[in-house]
């Protein structure tokens, strides 16, 4: 893999665990951001592929934020119940 594709990929697990904060208010840092958006892109994918739904969002990287995103809340919410 690409340095150029491992940096795209932490900034879109970032963007998506800060998101995902936003909509639960899970709390945390950069980090908490960061792994939460980075397991949360594996189990929006999962969980999509699964349901056969398709975002519709033409823009790869868009779609790539709103997917982990997706997961980084299940994730979130998930944790909050082990927790």
């Amino acid at each position: 893999m690409e340095s150029r594709s491992i940096i795209i990929a932490l900034v879109i697990g970032l963007i998506a665990g800060w998101l995902a904060n936003l909509l639960v208010g899970s709390g945390g840092g950069l980090i908490a951001y960061l792994v939460s958006g980075l397991i949360g892109s594996f189990v929006g994918s999962f969980v999509l592929e699964k349901a056969g739904i398709d975002l519709g969002i033409k823009n790869e990287i868009a779609r790539a934020i709103a997917t982990a995103t997706i997961g980084a809340v299940i994730v979130v919410i998930i944790a909050r119940l082990i927790v």
